[in-house]
């Protein structure tokens, strides 16, 4: 045991570099993004302790620093992956919004059905008074399994 002690203390850039390629193969193998900048700042750590070479106390609080700033900054400013909208990617009524159809026949009152993405569909016009039967239509919004529709 004593052997190992005096590799990690003789070598503490191998322990960083070591610590920052687990943390990197944790990260691979789960996909959560966490453990990402945790690597990251194991690996600035290692350079850092390889050409400062700071105390262990130090450079565990580099390492401490590093992960909460980096981990802040990435889930503030980094874009978020696209999901669909209430983050449920099988939501196959909140992915037609944007998409493009036509109106099966003449609203009225408002409301009609459309034809959009070889489906048919109940719509809600979400502008204007009136719509005509053919009449392009863009998707804007879902209400249940209602759309809300615009002209196009």
């Amino acid at each position: 045991m004593d052997t190992i002690l005096g590799i990690v203390a003789d070598q503490p850039f191998w322990l960083w570099a070591g610590l920052a390629a687990a943390l990197l193969a944790a990260e691979i193998a789960t996909g959560s993004g966490w453990l990402l900048w945790a690597a990251a700042s194991a690996a600035v750590t290692a350079v850092l302790v390889a050409l400062l070479g700071p105390s262990h106390p130090t450079a565990i609080l580099i390492f401490a620093g590093l992960t909460i700033a980096s981990t802040l900054l990435a889930r503030r400013y980094l874009p978020r992956p696209a999901d669909a909208p209430g983050g449920d990617i099988n939501d196959n009524i909140a992915r037609l919004i944007g998409h493009r159809g036509a109106a099966v026949s003449a609203f009225q009152r408002r409301a009609g059905r459309v034809f959009v993405d070889g489906k048919e569909w109940a719509a809600e016009l979400d502008d204007g008074e009136a719509l005509e039967a053919g009449a392009s239509v863009e998707v804007v919004g879902v209400d249940g399994a209602r759309l809300r529709v615009r002209r196009a």
